[in-house]
């Protein structure tokens, strides 16, 4: 049995790993001033950053479930006999339920899984999962090293403002700092796929300082025998996400990769620039995620 494996483009994936994985990528959609975008093709980070900075209108938007099914019968085309489809949290979008209607009408079994997460901390899992698919595995053996490894992953990340988050209506528990907010740097994490405070800093620099801490504490937490990854994200702020992901290759001398991904325009709309992120995910599965080499 082939099993193929799809994730959507808020895993923000570099493509090398997509093709080199076979991962099939359904993209949601970025809509500034009324016009609609797949991400990913249509429209990048650095319009969006300019969008939000001149207070144009952004929101998002799902993939169609014809999206969905035209990914899902070509994977039938080309061979899959079973398709697990894994996609952002249902708590932040309504992917999920795009990917679970057209599953009803997919020529192939689909296994829809929410992997109540979104960045590389799913991206982490879509690969652990295609690794474990290219291995032979069974439907059921890709659904659990992608289920897996997506609670195995953390997520931090930092925001100048709450502003975006709150406009987007993704803020979440995290509405608890808005009272506050002009006078501090807020630092979150996603919970079971919803965005929660983690720590009220009153600077950038402290705020950086301390999500470093932070990641750095908890991947020292982690059990993984079969190693780390690690994944730097940033909007709009380049260079302080490079500077992040060498000090954590120094402090971190182990980990397997410490990616650098600059986030798309869905996670961008609602994050808004300057939003620097980590994620930290234990490898895990039957067979071992793509060589550092490729990443």
């Amino acid at each position: 049995m082939s099993v193929a494996v799809v994730t959507d483009s808020t895993a923000y994936l570099p493509s090398e790993i997509t093709d080199a994985l076979r991962i099939a990528v359904v993209p949601l959609h970025v809509v500034v001033a009324g016009r609609s975008y797949a991400e990913g093709r249509e429209i990048g980070t650095a319009e969006v950053a300019d969008a939000l900075r001149a207070f144009r209108p952004v929101s998002t938007s799902k993939p169609s479930a014809g999206e969905f099914l035209d990914i899902y019968e070509k994977a039938a085309a080309d061979g899959a006999d079973e398709i697990v489809s894994i996609h952002i949290s249902g708590s932040m979008s309504a992917t999920v339920s795009s990917a679970q209607l057209a599953a009803t009408d997919s020529p192939v079994p689909v296994t829809v899984v929410d992997s109540r997460s979104l960045g590389m901390a799913m991206g982490f899992a879509a690969m652990s999962a295609a690794q474990v698919a290219a291995a032979g595995g069974t439907s059921a053996q890709v659904v659990e090293a992608a289920r897996t490894r997506a609670l195995s992953g953390t997520t931090m990340f930092y925001v100048d403002t709450l502003e975006h988050l709150r406009r987007g209506g993704r803020i979440g528990k995290a509405s608890a700092l808005l009272g506050s907010a002009l006078s501090i740097k807020p630092l979150l994490q996603l919970v079971d796929g919803q965005i929660e405070p983690l720590e009220r800093v009153r600077t950038t620099s402290k705020a950086l300082a301390r999500l470093e801490e932070r990641l750095v504490a908890a991947v020292e937490e982690m059990e993984a025998p079969l190693g780390i990854d690690i994944a730097v994200h940033h909007l709009d702020s380049e260079a302080r996400a490079k500077d992040l992901q060498q000090r954590l290759r120094d402090r971190l001398p182990t980990a397997r990769s410490v990616l650098l991904v600059e986030v798309g325009a869905v996670v961008g709309a609602h994050v808004g620039p300057g939003m620097l992120a980590v994620a930290a995910s234990a490898r895990t599965g039957i067979a071992p995620v793509i060589g550092a080499a490729h990443m």
